[in-house]
C-alpha cells in the first residue's frame, strides 16, 4: 500500500485521536509540519516526535500546501453536533467537499485533510473526506471505512464498550474473544413494536442508509451533486424500504405503519435508542409515547421551523403534483411527465441543491426529520442534542423513520396515480413466454418454492473506532436475521428465429395484510419488494436462467456489510466506497413465519430494446452489483424503464389481482412461494 492510502486510512482511523498519535498498532506515524497540529500540541511539536515518532516503523510525511479559509467550519463546532437534515450544517458540510475536491492532486487533499482534521468536527470532517474519495476519480484506490468501525457507538450499545476495551488491554491479541452483543435491542416485549427491532437496528440496515447519502449528498459540488435520475433513486430508495419494513410487519402479524401525514397529532410510539453519539459523548436523546410536534427554535444549532412552515411547503408541493408542473425560480413552469416528473418531486422533497425553486417549496423532509428529531427539546431549554431522526447514521432506528417515510411515499404516490396505466404494447415482449418459473434453497435436498429464514451470530471488529484504545482487533458478536441461499429456475420460450434479449425483473410481494385479507393489485403495488434486476440473451427455442440470490441487483455481499478489518496491521487493497452502497444482503428476505408466510413471486422479462440506456453496464465490474437502489458511478442509471416498473403506477381495473394480471401477459409469471422462519441460532463459519 503506498504512503497516500496508508495517509488517508490513518485519517479515517480513531477519528478523535489526534492524527499524530501513531496508528496501526504503533507502526505508522503521520509526521506533521508543526503549524499543522493543533495549538495545544504546536509547542511541544519536538518532543511529540521524539515519543510517537521514533517508536513508529513508518513515517507519513505531509508536505505543507496552501490552505484553504476554514473560518466557515466554525459553524459546527468542535465539540458540537453535525446534522446534515440541517441546512446550514449540510452547506457546511457541501463547501468542505468543494475545498477537498479542488485541490489539485491527491497528495495536496491529504496535505489540506491532515491540517483539518483535528480542528473541524470529528463528524463533519469524516462525512467530507468521504464524500471527496468516493467522488474523485484518481483516489479509487483508497478504501473507506464504513461509519461502524469509525464510530461504532451510533450502532451498538455504549453498555459494551468498558467490555471491548477491557478485552483489548488485558488480553494479547491472539487470545481474545469477542463481546456478545445481547440481542435484546432497546425495548421490552411488552412493546409490539420490538417485535421489528431486528430490522431497523440491524447493523446493515443503517449503514445502507448513511452509505446511499454519502453517495448521493444534498449539498456539495455540482457534479458531485447532480447524478443521473437522482431524485428518483432517493424516492425509490426510501419506497423499497419502507415496503420492506411493512411487509415484516405482516410476518409479525402487526398492519402496515400508519403514515404520518398529521404533524399536529400526538406520536403514540416512543423511541429510547440506547446510543452514544460519538461527537458528545452523550447519549441520543429518548421519545415519550404520545408526545407532540411543535416548533424549533434552535439558532444556536441553525434549526429554526415551524410546523405551519412544513404545512406550507407540502401544499405547494401537493399544488404541483395536481396542476402537473412544478414552479421554477424564474417563474417558468416545469412539466411533471411521465419520464422526468418523478426525479424533479424526489430533488423537491429532499431538498438537494438541485431543487428546481428551493425558495418555493422549502425543505420538507429534511425540516421533517428536525422537528422529529428536536420533539423533546425544540427551544434548546435543556441543552439536549438532537434525537436518532436528526442523524443519518441512526434516524433508520426510530419506527417514527417509517411512518414519516410513509406518508413522504404517499405524496410521490399521488404524482403516479395521475399518471395512466401502462399499455399493453408497454408491458409485452411478443414473441418471448415464461413457461415455468422456480425458486429453491441451494444446499440439500430443499423443497421448491419453500425458502428459509433463521438468526446468525456475525463478528465484526470495532478496534478501528476505539479512540485511545486498546490497539489490533476488539471484536464483538451480535444476532441478525439471515436466509438460506436460494436460485430462481425460470424457463423461458423464444418462438422467434431470431436471438433476443431481455430484461428479468423479479418482484416479491405480500399476498394477505397483518389481518389474513387478500390484497388488491392496487394494494399489493406498493409492498413490491424489488428482489432482481438483470439482462439476458435468449436464444430460439426453449431456454433456461438460474439465477442465485447472492447475485442480487439489490444487495451488497455479506462481506461487504461486516468486514473484518484488521486493525493491528496495514489495511488490504481493497477498494471499498461507491461498492458499499447497497441493501445487505442479509435482509433480502423477508423474515417470514413460522407456518409459513406465503409471497406472490413475480417474474417478468421486458424487450430490452425499450430498456436499453446509452450505457458500458457491465453488472460484473465496478461495484455494480447493487445498481437498482444505488445506481452506477458515473454512468446513466442501466434501465431506461421508471423505477419499479411495472408496479410504480396503478393497475388496469380489470387486473384486481396479482393472478389477473399475469394471465393476460405470457412474459409474466407468478408463483406463490413460502418463507419460513426457523427460531434458530447459526454462527456465521
Amino acid at each position: 500500500m503506498s504512503d497516500l492510502q496508508t495517509g488517508f486510512l490513518c485519517l479515517m482511523t480513531r477519528p478523535t485521536e489526534p492524527l499524530f498519535y501513531p496508528k496501526y498498532n504503533g507502526e505508522v506515524f503521520m509526521d506533521l509540519p508543526p503549524e499543522y497540529l493543533p495549538e495545544r500540541y504546536q509547542r511541544i511539536a519536538g518532543s511529540i516526535k521524539t515519543h510517537h515518532g521514533s517508536t513508529a516503523k513508518h513515517h507519513i510525511s505531509i508536505k505543507p500546501v496552501e490552505l484553504p479559509d476554514f473560518g466557515y467550519t466554525a459553524r459546527v463546532p468542535r465539540h458540537g453536533e453535525f446534522n446534515l437534515f440541517n441546512p446550514a450544517q449540510r452547506q457546511v458540510a457541501g463547501r468542505l467537499v468543494g475545498d477537498l475536491l479542488s485541490q489539485p492532486d491527491p497528495q495536496a487533499m491529504l496535505s489540506v485533510a491532515a491540517y483539518a482534521r483535528d480542528r473541524l468536527n470529528p463528524t463533519l470532517f469524516q462525512y467530507a473526506l468521504a464524500v471527496a474519495l468516493v467522488h474523485r476519480k484518481d483516489t479509487g484506490n483508497v478504501p473507506v471505512p464504513s461509519f461502524l468501525e469509525m464510530f461504532p457507538t451510533r450502532f451498538v450499545d455504549p453498555a459494551l464498550f468498558p467490555k471491548l476495551v477491557e478485552e483489548g488491554f488485558v488480553v494479547q491479541q491472539g487470545e481474545r474473544v469477542a463481546i456478545e452483543v445481547p440481542p435484546s435491542f432497546s425495548a421490552s416485549e411488552a412493546d409490539p413494536e420490538q417485535r421489528l427491532a431486528y430490522f431497523r437496528e440491524d447493523i446493515g440496515v443503517n449503514l445502507h442508509h448513511w452509505h446511499w447519502h454519502l453517495v448521493y449528498p444534498q449539498e456539495g459540488p455540482l457534479e458531485v451533486v447532480d447524478k443521473d435520475r437522482r431524485g428518483e433513486l432517493f424516492y425509490y430508495m426510501h419506497r423499497q424500504t419502507v415496503a420492506r419494513y411493512n411487509v415484516e410487519r405482516f410476518c409479525n402479524r402487526l398492519p402496515a405503519v400508519k403514515p404520518l401525514k398529521n404533524l399536529r397529532e400526538p406520536i403514540p410510539e416512543a423511541y429510547f435508542p440506547k446510543l452514544l453519539n460519538s461527537a458528545l459523548n452523550r447519549t441520543y436523546p429518548g421519545r415519550h409515547a404520545n408526545m407532540v410536534l411543535s416548533h424549533v427554535n434552535r439558532p444556536d444549532d441553525d434549526a429554526v421551523a415551524t410546523i405551519l412552515e412544513l404545512e406550507s411547503s407540502l401544499g405547494r408541493i401537493k399544488e404541483a403534483i395536481q396542476s402537473g408542473f412544478a414552479m421554477a425560480a424564474d417563474g417558468t413552469r416545469v412539466p411533471l411527465d411521465p419520464k422526468k416528473g418523478i426525479d424533479i418531486l424526489g430533488n423537491i422533497m429532499e431538498n438537494s441543491i438541485l431543487s428546481v425553486n428551493v425558495p418555493y417549496y422549502g425543505n420538507y423532509h429534511s425540516l421533517g426529520h428536525v422537528l422529529i428529531g428536536f420533539i423533546h427539546d425544540p427551544d434548546n431549554l435543556y441543552l439536549e442534542g438532537h434525537g436518532v431522526m436528526g442523524d443519518f447514521t441512526t434516524a433508520m432506528r426510530d419506527p417514527t423513520f417509517y411512518r414519516f417515510h410513509g406518508h413522504v411515499d404517499d405524496v410521490f404516490d399521488m404524482h403516479k396515480q395521475k399518471l395512466s396505466p401502462y399499455k399493453a404494447h408497454e408491458l409485452s415482449f411478443p414473441g418471448v413466454s415464461i413457461s415455468d418459473a422456480t425458486v429453491q434453497i441451494t444446499s440439500g435436498k430443499a423443497a421448491r418454492n419453500r425458502l428459509l429464514t433463521f438468526w446468525q451470530r456475525t463478528q465484526v471488529d470495532l478496534g478501528t473506532g476505539l479512540d485511545f484504545g486498546p490497539q489490533g482487533n476488539v471484536l464483538a458478536t451480535f444476532t441478525h436475521i439471515q436466509h438460506a441461499p436460494f436460485a430462481y429456475q425460470i424457463m423461458v420460450q423464444n418462438e422467434t428465429a431470431e436471438q433476443k434479449k431481455g430484461t428479468v425483473r423479479i418482484f416479491l410481494a405480500p399476498i394477505y395484510d397483518a389481518d389474513g385479507e387478500q390484497l388488491l393489485l392496487s394494494q399489493q403495488r406498493r409492498y413490491m419488494l424489488e428482489m432482481d434486476k438483470f439482462v439476458v440473451k435468449l436464444h430460439p427455442g426453449d431456454n433456461r436462467i438460474i439465477r442465485r440470490s447472492d447475485q442480487s441487483s439489490v444487495t451488497i455481499p455479506y462481506e461487504r456489510t461486516f468486514r473484518r478489518v484488521d486493525a493491528s496491521n496495514m489495511p488490504g487493497t481493497e477498494s471499498f466506497r461507491f461498492c458499499n452502497c447497497g441493501w445487505p444482503d442479509h435482509m433480502l428476505l423477508p423474515k417470514g413465519h413460522p407456518d409459513g408466510q406465503p409471497f406472490d413471486l413475480f417474474i417478468m422479462i421486458s424487450d430490452y430494446k425499450d430498456d436499453a440506456v446509452s450505457t458500458g453496464f457491465n453488472e460484473n465490474e465496478n461495484c455494480n452489483d447493487s445498481h437498482s437502489y444505488c445506481g452506477l458511478r458515473d454512468q446513466l442509471y442501466p434501465d431506461r424503464r421508471a423505477m419499479g416498473f411495472p408496479f410504480d403506477r396503478q393497475p388496469v381495473a380489470q387486473d384486481h389481482l396479482m393472478k389477473d394480471f399475469v394471465a393476460r401477459f405470457p412474459n409474466m409469471s407468478r408463483t406463490v412461494a413460502e418463507v419460513m422462519f426457523t427460531n434458530t441460532i447459526i454462527s456465521r463459519t
